[in-house]
Formats: C-alpha cells, structure tokens, sequence
C-alpha cells in the first residue's frame, strides 16, 4: 500500500486497487515494512481486531493496535532480489519538418528496497538534433542511497554525473550528504524537504581548467497523486545550491512531471518539463536551458 491505495497483484485476476479509506480490516501472516504518519516504521505481520478500521501489528516482541487510517506505506518484505526491485522507463520524441530539429528524451529509475534502505538508480537524457549533427545535450545520471533515521528522517548519500552544453558543462561529478524530513505524507501528497553539503569537481567546454568547489544544497520535493480513474501524478523538485569556495555563484533547478494513466497502472503520458541556471557559468555559455518533452511511461512493480 502507498499513496493511500492497496494493490494486489494475483494470478488470473491480475492487480486489484483498493483505496485505504474503504479498508476495514487487514490479516496476513506475511512481513511486510509499515511506515506510519508519525514516521514510526514497523517490521511485522497483521492480525484483525475487534475494532473497526483498527488491526494489530504482530511483533517479535508482541502485538500493537493501529488506526488503518494511519497507515501511509505498506511494503512485502520478500527474500527475491527482483521482487525487492522497481522501475520505470520513459520515453519521448519531436521532430519538426521546417526546421529540421528533432530531439530524443530517455529517462527512468530502477529503486531497490530493504529494511529501512531505499537505493535508486535514475537518468535523463535529453539530446537535441538539427539534421544529422547533434545541437545540444542535457543529460544526468544519478545513484542515491537513503537511510531511514527516526521517525520521518532520512539520510541520503548521493553520486551524480551531469553533461549540459547549454551551460558549458562538459561534465561534472557531484558527491552529496542530505538530510531529509517528511514534512507532510497522506492519501493525497507527500512533501519533503532536504539540506546537506555538495563536493563537485568539474570541467567546461573551455578552457578554463577543472575547478574543485564545495556547495551547500536546499531541496524541496511535492508529489502529488489522485487515485481515482483518471488516475494522475504530478512530481514537482526544486534544488538550490550555493557555492561556498571559488566565485560567488550559485545553481539551481526545477522539473515539474505531470502523468495521467493510460490502459492501465503500467502505462502513463505525460510531460516532463526541467529548469536549469547557473550564476556563473564558464565563459561564452547561456546561464539557463529549460525543456518541455511529451513523454510515455512504462513501469514495473
């Protein structure tokens, strides 16, 4: 169960979703990962109760009674590598005839869940064309692992490459620690927000030589989601990073990406839009690049 919604996925039948406010009662003798309004997280099975819309969680160490409506994740802990995994793949495609420029986008994420540990895999590559000769490139790869602390904290350590013409950037590799707090987590949104310090060495198009900097970084993430057909998503992120050595500068971005279910769970439209400034960028490149791409997704588990 996550964003207030109960999925089953059975043989024959396939997946069936049920919404949390209808659920009266829960018993299975499986374990599964709980995470609570609170933040709390329990590690158990469920026993139903004589109450209504409440139900014991079943511990090592006894039984405790819990509002259903409390309940904001519910997850399987299960012994399979590929069962522990999820993804999804997007991609998107224009081209215009009168001015012969065309672009490709190829995103997407594999996440791998354990107890209290959530590591993710994603990229965005987003390469313009005019003609046969390619114009520009925006493209990130991104590997984070989050450590769940008490209650709603988390800590994320994170490695990152980014390539970007537009802004000059030939490339850079990012080493970040954030901390993370749930600020609000519901049936209809999750907001959390993050700050930490950014190690980055990087390297221009010019030449202007690597530089070495350290950054500290604000993020802000709000997801947004309505279960109900016409089932739709909307995941919005703002980073800001302000430089702490070399120049006065700072960077920040925003990417907006709204999608709507179509066929099924599996299968999504929608757009993925990004904004990218620098303050100070190397010498000759623009200090911003944004992009609007129409986009279908493709997700597993």
């Amino acid at each position: 169960m996550v964003y207030g919604v109960a999925n089953w996925k059975m043989d024959g039948m396939g997946t069936i979703s049920l919404e949390e406010v209808k659920i009266n009662t829960i018993k299975s003798k499986k374990l599964f990962e709980i995470k609570m309004k609170s933040g709390v997280i329990y590690f158990g099975s469920f026993d139903t109760s004589n109450v209504a819309r409440k139900v014991y969680i079943v511990k090592t160490n006894g039984k405790e009674l819990i509002n259903i409506d409390d309940i904001v994740e519910i997850y399987p802990i299960k012994r399979n590598f590929w069962m522990r995994s999820s993804g999804n793949f997007s991609l998107g495609a224009n081209f215009s005839k009168g001015s012969n420029v065309g672009s490709i986008i190829f995103s997407g994420s594999l996440d791998y869940r354990k107890k209290k540990t959530y590591i993710e895999l994603s990229w965005d590559d987003n390469n313009t064309y005019q003609g046969d000769t390619l114009s520009s490139s925006n493209s990130q790869i991104g590997l984070g692992w989050q450590r769940q602390l008490k209650k709603s904290w988390s800590a994320e350590l994170a490695f990152g490459t980014t390539q970007n013409t537009e802004l000059g950037t030939k490339l850079r590799l990012d080493l970040s620690l954030i901390g993370l707090k749930d600020i609000s987590y519901n049936n209809w949104n999750r907001l959390y927000a993050g700050t930490g310090l950014s190690v980055a060495r990087e390297t221009p198009y010019d030449d202007s030589g690597i530089t070495n900097d350290l950054a500290g970084i604000v993020q802000v993430v709000w997801k947004v989601y309505k279960y109900t057909a016409p089932k739709v998503w909307v995941t919005a992120s703002i980073d800001f990073l302000p430089y702490l050595t070399g120049d006065s500068r700072y960077r920040s971005s925003i990417n907006i990406n709204p999608q709507v279910s179509i066929f099924s769970d599996n299968f999504k439209v929608g757009l993925s839009m990004y904004y990218n400034f620098d303050s100070n960028p190397p010498s000759d490149a623009s200090k911003d690049d944004y992009g609007i791409n129409l986009q279908l997704t493709y997700s597993f588990h």
